[in-house]
């Protein structure tokens, strides 16, 4: 093994991919043992894969309508040899145009996007690594609020030689971004001799579910301007709002901001959370700044996606009435998933972070840690993934502060699927409960008789021959 270690490069044999940790265990744990209604009740039901299935019947049913978007059918296959054929990793002029105009309507048509500023990656995973590529030298660091995404150690920082320093938000302002955090660990990292490039944030957050207000953003936008720095606004889960109020995204600020230097800004985006299409690989750098297009576009030929995936999406994309449609219903389904679940959970006691966006909560259960410690953290959730049986992810792995929070995603299944999971943690409080009502009891049972025990020795009187006879023990000992 260790022979076999030394044929390969650093690079491979480095531990920033992040595998073995708690977020990947239990992904692990899922697939060894996966629950199925029938054939595997009593398997781990998956809750740690950020995941919007709630509305693929409405991609199944524009595709069978539309069996000419694809070269694969009868309908489409005449153009096979054009799509098939080699293509510029510039990407179908199409499929950048219909990107970035469904870019500009999931931000409710306030901001218009440049197709010639669209650069393709394979997925967010893909789209992150390039914009880091083309911002960073190894060694270089980023700043990255918490809690934040357990793999962007992987995706920023294990093939790049990037560095995350973490920003450290706690739930005193719910998790808030504030100035005088970003410059304690700007300041800290500076001090260390880290060179620090940038500030990537994720808005909507993953996995608070929350999303910056129009105030954080331009606070952002001034730091990043102060500082010289980048900023990438990870934007994945911009199709995800689900309460009344409105997605600002940070092209929206940087529009309003005369005196901002906008080749310091860069947005990624993606169709794996806002349409539920992971399996596409559609990653996307939108960036303001033209050397990092330039740069971009170069670096997309190592994960282009491909030119059928191009071709469907184009077309599906361009359907205005399906997109729209598509939108309004989606987001309908995720806030009723999301008070579906919560509303459950509230009924056994557990509170959520409130959110307004994305397909997870962040679940506060610190009030059945045995120690607020992380040590404390991580023995509830073996519990949860071995007993429970349910993946869900502990806050360590977000590098969050405060030990006993919990992502837990919800959409990523059928209502059945939910309900089973309800009824686990429901069965796992209530036992909880009972446990430490009957502990509760125990301790005050043997309270009472200590205190029986001595109210009458004192009543009697310790050295009164009633109280006790020469043989007594206690005289005994006294002697």
């Amino acid at each position: 093994m260790e022979r076999n270690h030394q044929l390969l490069s650093q690079i491979a044999t480095n531990d920033r991919h992040g595998e073995n940790s708690p977020y990947f265990d239990g992904w692990k744990a899922y697939d060894n043992n996966p629950f199925h209604p029938t054939n595997n009740p009593d398997g781990v039901i998956q809750m740690g894969l950020a995941e919007n299935q709630l509305s693929a019947d409405l991609i199944v049913d524009w595709i069978k309508k539309h069996p000419e978007a694809s070269i694969c059918t009868p309908e489409g296959v005449h153009k096979f040899k054009d799509i098939a054929s080699f293509q510029d990793y510039h990407g179908l002029p199409e499929f950048r145009q219909a990107i970035a105009k469904f870019m500009g309507r999931v931000r409710g048509g306030r901001v218009t996007f440049d197709p010639d500023r669209i650069v393709m990656g394979g997925g967010a995973t893909g789209a992150n690594e390039l914009i880091m590529f083309c911002l960073a030298d190894p060694g270089d660091a980023f700043l990255v609020p918490s809690p934040y995404y357990p793999a962007f150690y992987r995706d920023l920082g294990w093939r790049t030689g990037v560095q995350i320093v973490p920003v450290d938000c706690d739930s005193s302002n719910n998790f808030q971004i504030t100035k005088a955090a970003l410059e304690a660990a700007y300041d800290k990292a500076r001090q260390d001799g880290i060179n620090v490039k940038g500030l990537i944030v994720t808005n909507p957050s993953n996995p608070l579910g929350t999303t910056l207000d129009r105030e954080t953003l331009k606070c952002l936008l001034s730091f990043i301007n102060e500082k010289n720095i980048h900023i990438v606004c990870d934007e994945i889960y911009a199709a995800t709002i689900f309460s009344s109020s409105n997605f600002i995204s940070i092209s929206e600020v940087v529009e309003e901001i005369v005196d901002c230097n906008r080749d310091l800004v860069h947005i990624v985006s993606s169709l794996s959370k806002d349409m539920g299409l992971p399996g596409f690989r559609v990653g996307i750098v939108y960036s303001y700044n033209d050397a990092v297009v330039n740069c971009g576009r170069k670096m997309s030929s190592f994960g282009l996606v491909s030119s059928q995936t191009q071709y469907l999406l184009a077309s599906m994309l361009s359907d205005d009435e399906f997109v729209e449609n598509f939108l309004a219903v989606s987001s309908k389904r995720i806030e009723k998933r999301h008070s579906v679940f919560t509303k459950g959970l509230e009924q056994i006691g557990i509170s959520c972070l409130e959110s307004n966006a994305g397909v997870y909560v962040w679940m506060n259960l610190r009030h059945l840690l045995q120690e607020q410690t992380n040590d404390g953290e991580m023995a509830l959730w073996r519990v949860i993934i071995n007993d429970v049986k349910l993946n869900v992810s502990p806050s360590s792995s977000f590098h969050c502060v405060e030990p006993g929070w919990f992502r837990v995603c919800f959409a990523n299944m059928d209502d059945e699927t939910l309900e089973v999971a309800l009824k686990r943690i429901h069965a796992f409080v209530g036992e909880r409960k009972e446990r430490e009502t009957l502990s509760a009891k125990t301790k005050c049972w043997k309270k009472n008789l200590r205190l029986s025990f001595s109210s009458r020795i004192f009543e009697e009187g310790i050295g009164s021959p009633i109280a006790m006879s020469p043989h007594s023990p206690l005289v005994r000992a006294r002697n």
